[in-house]
């Protein structure tokens, strides 16, 4: 696929997504039993009606369906939902690296938002070099920590995102076949099988 001249630009982003969901899907069918499952899809589907369709009879359908949950079970649906948050952003990078990526490949010009744009538009503007020297020399920045610094994560729960990377990074790179992708998908199965369960403390 040409990243650059396709008309869905996000299209690949979205496979991934939809690859990373079924094997967390999987993972809880697996670990969990089919009808913790049940519950995950439910909400889900449920809440695409509402937010798709402004379906009101979908959103009193999911305020049932939340407000019937015991504690346990809405930890665990809790951890689930912030597990597959997890999986997207980690998607959303691999997309950012496969643009740039696609890019780079294709020595397009300068992208908006990089340093090399910036530039750019600097010199076409007739800005000179002494002009941005002396901004910089007596500019105020301040930076501003978005992330949560202090959260303590495991190692283990760190090198399984690395891995998950990686897997996205094999599949762009590499043109899979269906069976290789389901035996990627099968492997990661059996990986994670070694494991305690994700959605117990």
């Amino acid at each position: 696929m040409d990243l650059l001249d396709t008309a869905d630009k996000d299209l690949p982003l979205r496979d991934d997504i939809r690859f990373l969901g079924r094997i967390l899907g999987d993972t809880v069918r697996s670990q969990e039993g089919e009808p913790v499952f049940a519950i995950v899809e439910h909400i889900r589907r449920t809440s695409i009606r509402f937010h798709r369709d402004e379906d009101e009879a979908a959103r009193h359908e999911l305020e049932g369906t939340l407000n019937g949950l015991s504690d346990g079970q809405s930890i665990q649906i809790i951890r689930v939902f912030s597990y597959f948050s997890q999986l997207a952003n980690i998607a959303e990078d691999q997309h950012h690296i496969r643009r740039t990526r696609a890019h780079a490949l294709a020595a397009s010009a300068p992208r908006e938002g990089t340093m090399a744009h910036a530039l750019t538009r600097a010199r076409d503007a007739a800005i000179s070099r002494s002009k941005l020297e002396n901004f910089f020399t007596n500019a105020i920045i301040c930076p501003v920590l978005t992330a949560h610094p202090t959260e303590v994560r495991r190692k283990s729960t760190i090198d399984r995102e690395m891995e998950v990377a990686h897997l996205l990074a094999e599949r762009d790179r590499v043109r899979l076949t269906p069976e290789e992708t389901r035996a990627i998908a099968c492997d990661r199965g059996d990986r994670r099988g070694k494991h305690r369960s994700i959605l117990r403390a």
